[in-house]
């Protein structure tokens, strides 16, 4: 018997619902194949573009999700227990630091069937032999008193609770040498929230990465996780004031900065953006394209 005409229609919309059910499945996987091709990631980004020219394949690209929205994105190596970078947009913020947040971890991670959203870490330790091989822990920073634990997106940058409780998952985080955590990282990021709460007119997007050294924090007799050699941070606003005094409006569009993660000449040092690429290229794994912002920072428009 030939299958009517209703019968083949209901089968094809019945086949539809169930691609679009496994489309929007992967689509809402924090762990995801291509920046580029998630949209809901690309708001991080400026022009929906994430840096290009890493060089290896086992990093692992999330979306940073909490309480089922889309925060910020971080580039992740779940061999070396860092993110390599995180980039997110920059809110008008007072720079009031909370510390009552808990802190989260990632079980998309570990598995591709765990939630998407970040966690908070359990009371109970059994679970961290599940997810300690993909991420670091909390132990791994428990007795390290040299290493304060390094916001790439800093709470001080966003101004929603909910967008500054996100900065509180590991996945985010690198293990900074104290005095260069609490001096001279800390004065550039307040040095940044400043410029763009006061000159930039539109959306300001920055991109704050890692090199990483041969050091590592160890537990166990294993190596956990990744101590940063430099750490780097760069902005992006196209929309800026004009008539800003000269010593600030030379530093817009773009512009960027470095600092030796270690307790001596670990000063910060702005530079302009191409400088910035031509200093990273030489301590990262990255080929002779490597780009932090799509077309230098450059609007289309």
């Amino acid at each position: 018997m030939m299958p009517t005409f209703t019968n083949c229609a209901l089968a094809m919309a019945a086949a539809m619902v169930f691609l679009m059910c496994g489309l929007l499945e992967v689509s809402q996987a924090g762990v995801v194949g291509d920046f580029n091709h998630a949209e809901r990631c690309k708001d991080s980004l400026f022009m929906g573009t994430p840096p290009r020219g890493y060089l290896s394949n086992s990093y692992k690209k999330i979306c940073q999700q909490y309480e089922d929205k889309p925060r910020y994105v971080t580039l992740y190596d779940s061999h070396k227990h860092v993110p390599i970078y995180s980039a997110y947009t920059f809110k008008k913020s007072d720079g009031e630091k909370k510390v009552d947040f808990p802190w989260m971890f990632e079980p998309q991670l570990a598995s591709d069937k765990s939630s998407s959203n970040m966690e908070p870490f359990p009371q109970s330790a059994n679970m961290h032999m599940n997810f300690e091989d993909s991420q670091a822990v909390l132990e791994d920073y428990a007795d390290v008193v040299q290493y304060e634990r390094g916001q790439l997106n800093p709470d001080e940058h966003q101004a929603d609770p909910l967008d500054k409780a996100s900065t509180y998952t590991l996945t985010n985080v690198v293990p900074q040498i104290r005095e260069f955590n609490m001096g001279p990282w800390a004065e550039h990021q307040d040095i940044v929230r400043k410029r763009l709460n006061n000159y930039c007119r539109g959306k300001a997007f920055v991109i704050t990465g890692v090199t990483t050294s041969g050091h590592t924090i160890r537990r166990n007799n294993q190596d956990r996780v990744a101590v940063p050699e430099y750490m780097w941070s760069a902005y992006c606003c196209t929309e800026f004031d004009q008539n800003a005094p000269y010593f600030v409006r030379y530093k817009f569009p773009v512009f960027g900065a470095y600092g030796l993660n270690d307790r001596v000449n670990n000063h910060m040092v702005e530079v302009p953006l191409k400088n910035l690429e031509k200093f990273l290229k030489g301590r990262m794994d990255v080929d002779k394209n490597f780009q932090i912002f799509y077309k230098d920072c450059v609007s289309d428009k």
